[in-house]
């Protein structure tokens, strides 16, 4: 049996829908074993086994009729290779073993002589159809966080990660990290021909290190497009797995990570002093930023400790007096929310989704409206905000798998997602914000300012002391700066352009 013509053809065109039921089979199924055969369907692989009944043993011994299939469906996502030697065919594959949780198995089948120079094409375009866009064979460098999760994240990694990695063909580089900063100079270090990816066991805050590790390059530019950031959900706070792969399980990141697309970031430069740091995720001030940080000392509570922290400081009707001024972009709801709409169909190429203004400059870029020091840019808004109550920007959407503040964001649009929140509305008021972040309707409250910004300037005023997150960890409460650098990072999602978060639009609209 030899391939027909549809060989070439782009990998995910449903067949189906490009031949006859003769050429359908011809094409896309190789007869194996004694009685069964593998077909590539639309999106899975059919494996086809009269033998499946007769492992069925869940019937009196095999006396009354057997209702087991004959035929088992693996989705191409779960794909991690496929191989021919000299006499089988060897499959392996993700297996849903529990919610939530995969495991590497396999099938296996013989493969006759006559068929084995079609079984090889047939191997290929299985591997086709199973990657896609996405880079097969990652190297991978991992950094291990010995303290995430409790001391979890090494028992995780050797237990749900690795196997699936190895499964993948990958080719990992492991290294645990020692202390805070490790990760920096790991980073900083690295040999970027060397890797594809940077893979971080731990929470949120090994990512905001490898970013900045990357950004201190003498060629932080490159560095930072060639090299991408992942994480694999082994701490507390899982925000960028939940944005990127939709999970916080560690063996079904994995499985994103091998899978995944790479995708421009956007990442944003603040100075503070005479610092300078890059930033991925978000940065806060006022009762987000209290309820994270303010509360590290209720980590007994678990989650409860964010509920806790934000009723004491409502009732009490807090407010964080500063003054801020805003680079604003776009400034309604309705424009956010068109643009999102036009965002779902866009297919733009990774140099698209990056700005190469700045090529030149091997190191990072320019910052376009000076630092924290420099004087207040021509260009920038100021916005009132004596009686501010939370200040919150937002590269990504998911700040925790039930908390989409920000549902109109874009991995690579040039711009943070900006809300401010009154610090004096009603107690009423302030509730309904808050339960309106899981229910999904944040996002069109009237006490909700919403907008898309390319930079700002925020300086508290008259205030002893407080609290300032970036990225989750907390830094000196003094005014800082931000601007946006459209794609500068690279991380893997599943679409190469979009966060696995409910946007404003319907992504099936």
């Amino acid at each position: 049996m030899a391939p027909t013509s549809l060989a070439h053809t782009d990998p995910f065109v449903d067949p189906v829908n490009t031949t006859t039921d003769h050429d359908y089979v011809q094409a896309w199924t190789l007869p194996v074993g004694r009685s069964a055969s593998l077909t590539l369907a639309t999106d899975s692989l059919i494996v086809l086994d009269e033998d499946f009944t007769r492992r069925d043993t869940r019937n009196c011994c095999g006396l009354l009729p057997s209702k087991a299939k004959t035929t088992q469906a693996i989705s191409f996502f779960n794909i991690l290779w496929a191989e021919l030697s000299d006499f089988d065919i060897t499959v392996q594959y993700a297996k849903s073993t529990a919610k939530n949780v995969v495991r590497v198995a396999s099938v296996n089948y013989l493969v006759e002589k006559p068929q084995r120079s079609y079984a090889q094409s047939w191997v290929t375009k299985l591997l086709d159809r199973a990657y896609g866009e996405s880079e097969r064979e990652k190297r991978i460098k991992v950094l291990i966080n010995p303290f995430g999760g409790s001391g979890s994240a090494q028992k995780w990694y050797l237990r749900d990660i690795e196997p699936i990695f190895a499964a993948a063909r990958c080719k990992m580089d492991v290294e645990r990290t020692l202390y805070q900063g490790h990760a920096v100079e790991i980073a900083e270090k690295l040999d970027i021909e060397a890797y594809d990816v940077i893979a971080s066991c731990s929470g949120d805050g090994l990512p905001h290190e490898v970013f900045n590790g990357l950004g201190k390059k003498k060629d932080a530019t490159k560095a930072l497009s060639k090299v991408a950031v992942v994480q694999l959900p082994c701490g507390t706070g899982n925000a960028m797995s939940w944005n990127l792969n939709g999970t916080g399980s560690t063996s079904m990141a994995a499985l994103c990570v091998v899978k995944g697309i790479r995708t421009p970031l956007d990442l944003t430069s603040i100075t503070q002093g005479d610092r300078r740091t890059l930033s991925f995720l978000s940065q806060s001030l006022g009762i987000v930023a209290e309820v994270d940080l303010g509360t590290e000392h209720l980590r007994w509570m678990g989650s409860a400790r964010f509920t806790y922290g934000f009723l004491v400081r409502v009732l009490r009707k807090t407010v964080y007096p500063c003054d801020l001024w805003v680079k604003i972009d776009i400034p309604t709801k309705g424009a956010i929310r068109e643009q999102y709409r036009r965002e779902l169909t866009n297919h733009a190429s990774i140099e698209e989704r990056r700005d190469l203004s700045d090529a030149e400059n091997p190191g990072l870029p320019n910052l376009q409206y000076g630092s924290i020091a420099s004087p207040l840019p021509s260009t920038f808004t100021n916005i009132p905000s004596s009686n501010l109550g939370n200040f919150y920007a937002g590269n990504m959407a998911l700040m925790a798998p039930d908390a989409n503040f920000f549902p109109a964001t874009l991995p690579s649009d040039g711009h943070l997602d900006l809300l401010t929140v009154d610090g004096d509305i009603s107690r009423h008021s302030a509730i309904k914000c808050f339960l309106a972040v899981e229910n999904g309707g944040f996002f069109d409250l009237p006490q909700v300012n919403y907008r898309k910004i390319s930079g700002y300037r925020i300086i508290p005023r008259g205030q002893k002391g407080g609290y300032i997150s970036i990225d989750g960890e907390r830094v000196p409460f003094e005014g800082f700066q931000a601007e946006v650098h459209r794609g500068l990072g690279t991380v893997l999602s599943k679409t190469g352009h979009l966060y696995e978060a409910d946007g404003v639009v319907p992504k099936s609209g």
